[in-house]
């Protein structure tokens, strides 16, 4: 019963949820599962977002994916000329001549329908990586996540949380401007013009520099960046287990994702293995040199495991789209049916499969419990301070 009270998820629970919408959206093109995740991600947030800054940003997200598949087809009709298929709008061709080696670039030219769903198809996966990305950050609290990094990653973890609350941050400046504009006298008919638009832009510029300077003072402050107390030889161990692990790892994925067999995959599966093995002990190594202390740790209820594993059910289901399910040397999905990746000539079909996958996402909607509204107080915290009463 409690699990159901308002509070906030785990933040990386919610990233695992939106990285398994993403992985799954980036292993097909087909426009009927790309607006399903978009739908997913879009429904969850608005069942389990919060009224805090960062959550009013993931309108910006959908903005900027609309502005990516805007783009994609622009470019597929500049540059799209020599793709064969059905044309559709005959333009002149004009050729940008190049040095000799370069073959010349042709702009213009006969556009065809191929062509544009080629790039209507490519923006709207890309578009869709964004929107998944855009929903964690709408319903995870940056400042929780930061607390949840390892002690030896947590100068990358700021630079990640900085990172990723830039757009929140923005979007909570426009807002506030915005409003303060609205309580001043000005000229109505300004505010859609190129004026109105520098009295925004300037302002919300010139809040986002003063942040900056503030969140350096802080970090400053806290001894963010210092070297610590680790002698040079702690330093070089730590450095030689990091460069080492990094390095098996890149040779270990490049041996799993060669197809011409330079590298055979079982070697390639030992150098990914020593790889991570090495990793883990260069970031044990690093954080016992790194004295922090974590006050009220997030705790990982059963809440927090049903929204990652929906992730990664929805993960699951796109690879098993898109590569097929082997069973007895049969696969059960041929990966060369075009229902993950369609065929542009063609009505993109759906299977069951397809349409199941991207719908799991749904299930974190219902798992998750309400948030914590700003301008509602914790009932948890509340019934903590709670004098007893004598009976």
């Amino acid at each position: 019963m409690s699990a159901r009270l308002p509070r906030d998820l785990h933040p990386v629970a919610w990233w695992l949820w939106a990285i398994g919408l993403a992985v799954a959206a980036s292993l097909t093109t087909n426009p009927y599962l790309l607006l399903l995740l978009v739908g997913t991600a879009t429904l969850t947030v608005l069942a389990r977002r919060g009224d805090q800054p960062w959550s009013r940003s993931f309108r910006l997200y959908l903005w900027l994916g609309l502005l990516v598949v805007v783009v994609r087809v622009v470019f597929r009709v500049l540059v799209g000329s020599g793709y064969p298929g059905t044309v559709v709008l005959d333009l002149p061709a004009w050729s940008l001549p190049l040095p000799e080696p370069v073959l010349a670039i042709t702009f213009l030219g006969p556009v065809t329908l191929e062509s544009l769903l080629g790039g209507l198809y490519d923006g709207m996966r890309l578009a869709a990586i964004i929107v998944c990305v855009g929903a964690a950050n709408a319903l995870a609290n940056p400042k929780r996540l930061l607390r949840s990094v390892p002690p030896a990653l947590y100068e990358i973890g700021t630079a990640l949380v900085v990172a990723v609350s830039v757009l929140p941050q923005l979007a909570d400046s426009v807002r506030r401007v915005r409003a303060a504009q609205a309580l001043r006298a000005g000229d109505p008919a300004s505010r859609g013009r190129v004026r109105g638009l520098r009295r925004i832009v300037v302002p919300v510029l010139e809040d986002a520099f003063e942040r900056s300077l503030a969140l350096a003072a802080g970090m400053d402050t806290r001894g963010y960046g210092r070297a610590g107390s680790a002698t040079p030889g702690q330093r070089r161990t730590t450095g030689a287990l990091m460069l080492s692990g990094l390095l098996g790892v890149c040779v270990g994925t490049y041996a799993l994702l060669d197809q011409t067999g330079a590298v055979s995959r079982p070697v390639g599966r030992g150098f990914l293995l020593g790889g991570l093995l090495l990793a883990a002990g260069g970031l044990v190594s690093a954080g016992r040199r790194v004295e922090r202390t974590r006050y009220r740790p997030d705790r990982w209820r059963w809440p927090e495991v049903v929204v990652a594993v929906s992730g990664v059910a929805v993960a699951v289901a796109g690879v098993a789209l898109a590569r097929g399910i082997e069973v007895d040397g049969r696969f059960l999905l041929d990966p060369q049916v075009a229902v993950a990746y369609p065929d542009l000539s063609a009505v993109p079909p759906v299977t069951l499969l397809a349409l199941v996958g991207p719908l799991l996402g749904l299930v974190a909607a219902l798992a998750a419990p309400p948030p914590v509204l700003a301008a509602r107080p914790d009932p948890v915290a509340l019934r903590r301070r709670e004098p007893a009463v004598a009976a």
